[in-house]
């Protein structure tokens, strides 16, 4: 099993997976406890049979940890994460066997002695829990410990004890904690991995991690760093550095000894010059420099021949400099909320490029070369100021994500009839722009999974929208709808469905409101009651023209309007009088 545990959201893309050790999976359901208590009394128990090493018990409001579990004692790895448990029983010492031990989300105040004595535990979260400090001290006895996590516990100091014993730890996580420093004694932790101290109260970089040369990922995301230190060169196997939403206004030039780092987070810091020593980092994968105060690029960051993602949002940036097309292997490139006017042609040669982002720019205009843009899948150009929609676009075949909302740019009143030619897009996101119609061609886009044009002007929606047949989500709140195509429920995959905000009548607003179902049933009684009246006109009419009155029952309901029968003629003429002057009547 592996999970994101390190990587909190915001964060950049394909970092911080750890996995955790994987135990056998027999069975996750509490019954098997019953099972193995009600089998141990009989004589024809077989031990083997029932031999569990894994069991999930997280998020089942225990108070306590089950007392049947302690009869588990082959139990390799045991989750009891986002319980209520307020302690930990002295029967934790039967577990022997465990390897991994989630504990994370819990009332759990005393770390007992007992724990100590878990001689094969390798995996402990004791995470987001009121520990006592003087009670973490029971932990520095399991000498096996490679993984320890103490998210969120509080800590203003970090247990001494635990720097001098735990020899074969090699991650240790302590964010979202108030520790200002690590202790000398850290160096101790020779084996050391992975050390996460995100969120704490860190003014100065803790130079005691430098002296330890097997570290792979230091993260110090969040703190209040004001400079590195020159010895962090010394992290001669550094992978990921994470140091971002600092004070930082430089970066050393000791950083280029770091020969293996490969990803680098600097955003949310303070640079106004693209650190020079960044262009020397050849093994450079990934690199944040959003939130900063960066006016321009320099020519030699072309010289990253390796890098696959550029986060570049929120600076100061008009202009990429020439060459940077060179940069073959990028694949993800963020420069919204920059201060673009025009497109930069120089993204058109990145052959690799998947995601691009330009959104909340002052881009007007989109170049024809963007159709050079062969592997883009995720475009992003929303909030800028397009007077009509770039039909520059529509040449993207192999785009399948669109966001060309206007949150802060100019409103498009329509949508292009040859949309369809985006024949690959999954998703599309027109909202807040000033669309009153949606093109019939819809229909044509059939890989259409998420249509959002909530907040736009929308009065009628084209009755071949039913066609979308693979639609998940389709999002039109607050618009001026007053009704529904009939046949909206054909849409049989849709998942979800937003109407609120619209003057619904037909179906009514409290129908809708009750969500996607009620509406279907809504739709479907409508078409009920419809062809119920279609079948009684035409058994009626049957009647009639069996009866002989059908064609005088025709004139009467259907004849055209002001169209007089022959025989209202003749009555009308029996009736007419002579004129006063004595003419023929």
């Amino acid at each position: 099993m592996s999970e994101l545990i390190e990587c909190p959201s915001g964060k950049m893309l394909s970092v911080r997976f750890s996995n955790t050790v994987t135990s056998v999976f027999l069975d996750t359901n509490e019954q098997i406890l019953e099972t193995v208590q009600e089998n141990q009394e009989s004589m024809f128990f077989h031990p083997v049979k029932y031999r569990v090493l894994f069991m999930d018990s997280a998020q089942q409001k225990h108070d306590l940890i089950p007392v049947s579990i302690f009869d588990l004692e082959d139990l390799e790895e045991l989750h009891l994460e986002k319980n209520d448990i307020k302690v930990i029983p002295k029967e934790i010492r039967h577990f022997q066997n465990i390897k991994v031990l989630y504990l994370n989300n819990n009332n759990i105040m005393h770390v007992c002695e007992e724990l100590g004595e878990l001689k094969s535990l390798q995996n402990l979260d004791l995470s987001s829990n009121p520990l006592n400090y003087n009670s973490l001290d029971a932990i520095s006895k399991i000498h096996q410990l490679r993984e320890l996590r103490l998210y969120n516990v509080s800590l203003q100091e970090f247990p001494v004890e635990l720097c001098k014993r735990l020899y074969h730890l090699q991650l240790l996580g302590l964010s979202n904690n108030k520790l200002k420093s690590l202790p000398t004694e850290i160096t101790n932790l020779l084996h050391l991995k992975e050390i996460y101290l995100q969120h704490n109260a860190f003014m100065c970089f803790p130079v005691q991690i430098c002296a330890l040369r097997d570290l792979e990922v230091v993260d110090l995301e969040k703190n209040k760093l004001t400079s590195l230190p020159v010895e962090i060169g010394s992290l001669s196997n550094l992978v990921k550095l994470f140091i971002s939403f600092n004070k930082l206004s430089s970066i050393p030039k000791t950083l280029c000894q770091c020969k293996k780092l490969a990803v680098l987070d600097l955003s949310g810091n303070r640079l106004q010059k693209f650190p020079h020593v960044i262009s020397e980092l050849k093994e450079l994968n990934e690199l944040g420099l959003s939130n900063n105060e960066l006016t321009k690029l320099p020519s030699r960051i072309c010289h990253l021949q390796s890098l696959a993602v550029l986060y570049l949002k929120h600076n100061g940036l008009s202009k990429l400099p020439a060459g940077f097309a060179e940069l073959e292997s990028l694949q993800t490139l963020d420069l919204s909320q920059n201060c673009f006017t025009d497109f930069p042609h120089e993204i058109c040669g990145l052959k690799n490029l998947r995601v691009l982002s330009m959104d909340d720019n002052l881009i007007s205009t989109i170049t024809s070369e963007v159709r050079f843009l062969k592997t883009l899948s995720y475009f992003g150009i929303s909030g800028n100021r397009f007077p009509a929609f770039p039909e520059e676009v529509l040449q993207l075949e192999s785009v399948q994500k669109l966001y060309i909302g206007q949150d802060n740019g100019l409103r498009l009143s329509s949508l292009p009839d040859n949309i369809f030619m985006l024949k690959n897009l999954k998703e599309l996101y027109i909202e807040n722009n000033n669309l009153e119609f949606l093109p019939s061609t819809l229909n044509l886009l059939h890989n259409l999974e998420v249509l959002d044009c909530h907040n736009n002007n929308l009065k009628i929606l084209p009755d071949t929208i039913c066609q979308l047949h693979s639609l998940h989500q389709l999002l039109l709140q607050s618009n001026n709808l007053a009704s529904l195509p009939d046949n909206l429920d054909m849409l049989c995959k849709l998942e979800l469905l937003l109407l609120d905000g619209n003057p619904m009548v037909e179906p009514p607003v409290d129908v809708c409101s009750l969500g996607k179902s009620a509406v279907w049933e809504y739709l479907q009684d409508k078409r009920r009651k419809h062809a119920l009246a279609t079948k009684i006109q035409t058994l009626w009419r049957g009647i009639m023209v069996r009866k002989g009155l059908g064609p005088f029952v025709y004139l009467l309901q259907f004849g055209k309007k002001g169209k007089k029968s022959k025989k209202d003629k003749k009555v009308k003429g029996k009736n007419k009088k002579s004129d006063p002057k004595g003419k023929k009547k």
